[in-house]
């Protein structure tokens, strides 16, 4: 799926489903609480905490997802294309970071 389409089902989705949008002020907060969930399970998983037992079972895929679908929801209020935003920040880190890694002796 490109991500224009997924703008347009996740809006379709939102109007069809979920009635309307959330504020921007509450999609962002949601956002954060899901990089949270996110940031918990890779914590536990490749980190150096242990999983209690309420958080043993997860879908890593799935928290990712859900972290895509709110980003979408707020490129879409706020009236981002999301694939010309990253074109954009492809072509930015080119510019800026062409050599930058390779000359970083701490990624050898």
């Amino acid at each position: 799926m490109e991500i224009k389409e997924a703008q347009e089902k996740v809006d379709a989705w939102i109007h069809a489903t979920g009635v309307r949008y959330f504020s921007e002020l509450t999609n962002m907060a949601i956002l954060s609480e899901e990089v949270g969930e996110l940031a918990r399970i890779i914590a536990r998983k490749y980190g150096d905490q242990s999983f209690k037992k309420s958080d043993e079972i997860y879908d890593l895929a799935d928290e990712m997802a859900d972290i895509l679908w709110v980003l979408m929801c707020l490129a879409n209020q706020t009236g981002i294309d999301l694939a010309e935003a990253l074109e954009n920040n492809f072509k930015k880190k080119d510019l800026r970071d062409h050599l930058r890694h390779k000359s970083n002796p701490k990624l050898k």
